[in-house]
């Protein structure tokens, strides 16, 4: 944990650059190593080849919705000062998109209790 999920509607699949995107939302959480250990990050993107929006009057109509699952632990400041930094970049990286056409733009947080996750993970040590 944590784990950033972008979905995102496949009509934007022309404009998302992943290597760009996907490395900016790691670094809010790569910022912080006390609150979200390193090895622990990762990321996925996942388009929906399926969606209806609004009246679904404008096929150019779109939405990403990102959402950040994390363990149990974070103080309130530290999960509202991720989330905003989170969004902060998923709105600037669509700015110029959301001036050209109906783009919705949301984030959740997800957080799991104590006991609401397994887990495995090799790659910690490495950051150790």
């Amino acid at each position: 944990m944590p784990h950033i999920i972008v979905e995102y509607t496949r009509n934007l699949d022309t404009i998302i650059q992943f290597d760009q995107l996907l490395p900016a939302l790691h670094s809010v959480l790569l910022k912080q190593p006390d609150v979200f250990p390193i090895g622990g990050i990762r990321s996925r993107a996942i388009p929906l080849d399926h969606f209806y929006i609004a009246d679904g009057s404008r096929k150019d109509d779109a939405f990403v919705h990102l959402t950040l699952k994390i363990g149990a632990g974070r103080s309130m400041a530290e999960k509202q000062h991720t989330c905003s930094e989170l969004f902060d970049v998923l709105v600037d990286y669509f700015r110029d998109e959301f001036n050209k056409r109906g783009l919705a733009l949301s984030l959740e947080l997800s957080e799991f209790s104590k006991g609401g996750t397994l887990k495995k993970n090799s790659i910690h040590t490495r950051y150790k």
